[in-house]
């Protein structure tokens, strides 16, 4: 294994989106954002999934990759959820009425953070435009460092019927030389309640943190599996310090080297798995009854910017909010990164866009290839085809694929290649990502940075 890390840990795409934000083009502007909004009445997915940035932390975890900023005096929650209120009403008066929700999900920064009554607010802005599908997921990100009971309940009030708990370890060393504030209710005592009312969990864990052992993570697994969560996830942290600064300090305090993070994810596995879970994509993991679960065994998984999805339940994104990026069927749009100018914007009467991209067919036709190896860690040639109405030459042709490559992997026990399809080997999982990122005509010259797999 030592050998395959030397070789594959090198930067790649993770491939959430694709193409990835950083491809993203300045010229892209409101008026490109309203044309494709337009359009993605006609297009499928056609349901709708709307993601709402809360972007405000009390305090900032060193490891954080996301856009977050630290909530300070003269942040204003009432000031900001009027705001996005207001770029709700601008988007919206272009989806068509007839759509209905699959999914709302609140990410940050810290949104259970944020005054839940101006949440239920948000909720309800949407809810009185669109009806739901049934059973819809209606999800938020929730720091557990700074709810009680209270705090649950009234995010239930508003509305949530799934909420992802971000503990990242049960080791309080760790999370103290990452600035991160451990739970404040007893995680029985949180899951007693969760489950007496019906909410589905997730329980959010990262690799690859300052004092992390393989001795210690696994406990910190075993204690999750205990609890019995619906799901799971053990994210690779991602050391990008040039984006980041932040991260500097995690780096001082001494980061895992990659073969022992490479353990450290193969450890946790290894016990979900024995703890009755199933593997989804990288580093997800559901029960077996679990919705999730029964479309990787189908083949038909499917992810968009809230996460895995079914196509039961994945919808074209529009996102709302400070750096929120919306994925509609032909193209991404990203708003500003500015909070003031947000909020300026937004009372103006304008959608704050400040980039985005527009897909060509041939990107359409990769993102399509790329999504269903990141979801169901196989390519079924024939199915791609199929389902995009265009010959297997086609679909090929329109990636960067390359027998030549798909040989090298095979033969490092990557992938099992056959002309019919490509599927990831147990051993070539940690790897995916570089067999998705050999299929990317966007790499052949690009100057763009990405972090590693490991």
């Amino acid at each position: 294994m030592n050998k395959l890390i030397d070789k594959y840990n090198v930067p790649v795409p993770r491939y959430t989106s694709y193409p990835p934000a950083n491809f993203f083009r300045d010229e892209y502007d409101e008026k490109d954002l309203i044309r494709a909004i337009d359009a993605s009445n006609r297009q499928e997915p056609a349901h709708l999934s709307f993601y709402i940035h809360l972007p405000y932390c009390n305090r900032m975890c060193y490891y954080c990759g996301c856009n977050a900023y630290p909530r300070t005096k003269r942040c204003s929650d009432r000031e900001y959820v009027d705001a996005v209120m207001r770029e709700i009403q601008l988007v919206c008066t272009h989806i068509d009425p007839k759509r209905k929700i699959a999914q709302i999900h609140y990410g940050g920064g810290s949104p259970s953070t944020v005054d839940s009554t101006l949440i239920r607010q948000l909720n309800e802005a949407l809810f009185s435009r669109f009806q739901t599908i049934d059973d819809p997921e209606i999800a938020i990100e929730c720091h557990p460092g700074y709810m009680e009971e209270r705090d649950f309940q009234l995010l239930i009030d508003a509305g949530f019927n799934r909420m992802s708990i971000g503990i990242q370890d049960f080791n309080t060393d760790v999370l103290k030389a990452s600035n991160r504030l451990p739970s404040l209710l007893p995680m029985e005592q949180l899951f007693a309640l969760l489950r007496e009312r019906k909410i589905r969990i997730n329980l959010d864990f990262i690799y690859g943190l300052p004092l992390q052992t393989v001795e210690s993570f696994s406990y910190t697994i075993d204690q999750a599996i205990a609890l019995a969560p619906d799901r799971l996830v053990t994210f690779s942290y991602a050391h990008v310090p040039n984006i980041f600064p932040r991260q500097k300090l995690l780096a001082r305090k001494g980061l895992p080297s990659d073969e022992c993070k490479n353990n450290l994810f193969h450890a946790a596995q290894q016990l979900l798995l024995q703890g009755g879970y199933r593997q989804i994509g990288l580093d997800h993991y559901v029960k077996e009854e679990d919705e999730l679960f029964r479309a990787l065994s189908s083949g038909t998984l499917h992810r968009n910017f809230q996460g895995y999805c079914t196509r039961r339940t994945t919808g074209q994104v529009y996102a709302f909010g400070v750096t929120a990026i919306s994925q509609l069927a032909g193209a991404y749009a990203q708003n500003t990164k500015s909070i003031e100018a947000y909020i300026k914007t937004v009372n103006s009467g304008h959608i704050p866009v400040i980039r985005g991209y527009r897909l060509n067919d041939e990107e359409q036709i990769t993102r399509e290839v790329i999504t269903d190896l990141m979801c169901n860690e196989a390519i079924c040639w024939q199915q791609i085809a199929s389902r995009l109405r265009r010959s297997v030459g086609e679909v090929q042709s329109a990636t960067a694929y390359s027998e030549e490559k798909m040989k090298s992997f095979e033969e490092d026990g990557i992938i099992l290649w056959e002309d019919e399809q490509i599927v990831m080997r147990e051993k070539g999982s940690p790897f995916i990502r570089n067999v998705a990122a050999s299929l990317d005509k966007l790499l052949t010259h690009t100057d763009k940075t990405f972090s590693k797999p490991i």
